[in-house]
């Protein structure tokens, strides 16, 4: 909370409020496991999260796929495109598939619903997961 609401955030601490304030409302569970999307200038990574994990206290990481992976650097001329989200999306949604994860919550983290965020929603979409 801020107790101060005259005084101007720096960037990334208005990140991290936003970011919070959607995490209460989101969770992932064994049955619908949490979408996580971390977005840079030149990548972007997406990750599969269980976060109520029955063996541990914490979460744990299922899936995770990002622009770094090496198959997709070579098919990809610039990682920093929506057509590379897309496909981001759609090897995440592959990936999940084969470990039969079929219905999942998406995480949008502090980024607005638009560009590369939305397009590997999309590609997930196309890909076969549901949500």
């Amino acid at each position: 909370k801020i107790k101060n609401k005259n005084k101007r955030l720096k960037p990334t601490k208005y990140k991290i409020l936003k970011r919070n304030k959607l995490r209460g409302k989101i969770k992932g569970t064994s049955l619908r496991p949490r979408l996580s999307v971390y977005r840079s200038n030149e990548n972007i990574y997406a990750q599969i999260i269980d976060d109520r994990n029955i063996d541990n206290e914490g979460s744990k990481t299922l899936v995770s796929c990002s622009t770094l992976d090496r198959r997709i650097k070579l098919e990809l001329k610039n990682t920093k495109t929506c057509e590379a989200s897309e496909l981001i999306g759609k090897k995440l949604a592959k990936l999940c598939l084969e470990k039969n994860i079929t219905q999942i919550v998406f995480d949008r983290g502090p980024y607005l619903y638009h560009g590369r965020v939305k397009a590997l929603a999309d590609g997930a979409r196309a890909g076969g997961l549901l949500f």
